[in-house]
Parts: structure tokens; C-alpha cells; sequence
């Protein structure tokens, strides 16, 4: 069972981006956590990151949650923009990312904690980690900020984006032999039969969301395929859901229960 041959080594978690769909690593994270099963590190994109980071301060899972859940109330963090490059202005996002990582900095974080982004002038990926002087809070705003929905963020004259465009499941970044990798843009997060909706313009935003999935996913087995680590990878089926239903934060944690046990 995968969660005994945890037991056993330590390993890198990493978690997925994913949008609203990455409350499923919540699942996953209370199951490792009932077991009293700590990773040695933590690697994270986008939503992923944001879970990552809480965890590597020692946040609890249903701490994590708690704060997630706030996230289902749209006016807690939306703030439309009508200028730069996004829709959504970042000053909400920040406020509560700073009530929660407060001044801490990546080297202060409990769990040696890897964030994933984009430089958006160069296209290069750029991971931000202990020996970087940079605040945690800032880290996150730069792996979760999805090009043309968040801000994005400067850090130090660098410009970066949401690290989903160059590395979703940052399985490259791990220290360890063996990863636990949580995939919640996997082969289960799409379905299996085209769109037949009666509006014309739902089965158009389908296909978008659905090309966007699969051009994350086949980045993920390239990496994967390429990779000389032990990978154990958990892919949660969130195919019955958006990455944008923040507001079933109860749902979507359920479908990262268990896996570690099968």
C-alpha cells in the first residue's frame, strides 16, 4: 500500500495547479496528516502553491480549508480592474495572503518549501525557494496569477505568471528519490465524450477548458516520462467540475480522500 512505502522514506509532495479544482489535495493532505505522514518537502503550482505554502508554515488541513472557503465568497477577493493586462485586480488576493504568511520569507518556511512561476518577458521557469530573499506572500501571488485573469507579479524587476505555463506538476523540482505527486489535471479531469450541450456557447467554453486540460496534461507526462525519480502520482477524477467552483470547496476536497490508500 502506498502510504506504508511512505512511511518508510522521505519524499517531495508536489501539488498540481488547477484552479477551484486543487481543493482536492485537501483530501489527500488530511489523509497523509491523519497518519502522521510528513512530507520532506513541498513543490507547488498555482492552487497547488497556495496549499503548499500553508502547509510549509504548519498550517493544518482544516486550516487550509477554512481559508480556502473564504475564497467561495466572490467578494473576498474579486476586485475588477480597468487597466493593466488582467480582470481582476490583486489588492483583495493580497490582503488575506498577507493575514496569512504575515512577514515570513521562503527560508522561514517549517518544510522546505519550492513555489513554481513563469518570468512572463522570457517564457522561463523560475522557482522560488529558501535561498531566495523573497516573502512567501509574494511567491504566491506570482505562481497563481493566471495570465490575463490576475495580475502579475513583480518580484526583484522580474515579471512572473502562473507557473502552469511551464511546469503544472513540478515533479522536476523534487529533492527527493521518491514524489508524491497529486495530478488534478490528469487523465481523470476531462471527459471522455465531446460536449452536446443545447447552447452553442457552452459546448465552445467546454472545448476551451477541455484544451486547456489536455495541453496541461500532456506537459505533465513529458515530464513525468522524462523524470528518474520514484513517482507515485495521484490523479483525483475532477472531471465533473470547473476551475472555477471555489464555491464547492466540500465536494471537491472529498475527491482527494482515500487515494493514498489504494
Amino acid at each position: 500500500m502506498l502510504i506504508d512505502r511512505l512511511r518508510e522514506k522521505e519524499y517531495t509532495l508536489v501539488l498540481s495547479g488547477g484552479g477551484a479544482l486543487g481543493i482536492a489535495h485537501l483530501g489527500v493532505v488530511k489523509d497523509l496528516e491523519d497518519n502522521d505522514i510528513k512530507p520532506s518537502e513541498i513543490v507547488g503550482t498555482s492552487m497547488g502553491g497556495i496549499i503548499s505554502a500553508c502547509m510549509a508554515i504548519g498550517m493544518s488541513e482544516s486550516e487550509i480549508c477554512d481559508q480556502i472557503k473564504k475564497f467561495a465568497g466572490i467578494t473576498n477577493w474579486i476586485k475588477f480592474s480597468f487597466s493593466g493586462n488582467a480582470i481582476i485586480d490583486n489588492d483583495k488576493i493580497a490582503d488575506m495572503l498577507g493575514t496569512i504568511f504575515r512577514d515570513r520569507k521562503m527560508s522561514d518556511a517549517k518544510t522546505p518549501l519550492k513555489l513554481i512561476t513563469t518570468n512572463l518577458l522570457n517564457g522561463e521557469k523560475r522557482v522560488f525557494e529558501a535561498h531566495d530573499d523573497v516573502y512567501i506572500r509574494d511567491a504566491v501571488l506570482a505562481t497563481m496569477a493566471i495570465p490575463g485573469v490576475f495580475d502579475e507579479h513583480t518580484i526583484d524587476g522580474g515579471v512572473y505568471g502562473d507557473g502552469f505555463l511551464c511546469e503544472n506538476l513540478g515533479v522536476n523540482e523534487a529533492s527527493y528519490d521518491t514524489v508524491l505527486a497529486v495530478d488534478v489535471l490528469g487523465s481523470n479531469s476531462f471527459d471522455r465524450e465531446m460536449p452536446n450541450n443545447f447552447f452553442k456557447t457552452s459546448n465552445v467554453l467546454e472545448m476551451f477548458e477541455r484544451s486547456i486540460r489536455l495541453l496541461i496534461l500532456n506537459q505533465s507526462k513529458t515530464h513525468i516520462s522524462n523524470s528518474k525519480k520514484d513517482i507515485y502520482l495521484l490523479e483525483p477524477n475532477t472531471r465533473e467540475y470547473r476551475t472555477f467552483d471555489f464555491h464547492k470547496v466540500d465536494e471537491i476536497r472529498e475527491l482527494g480522500v482515500g487515494l493514498v490508500f489504494e
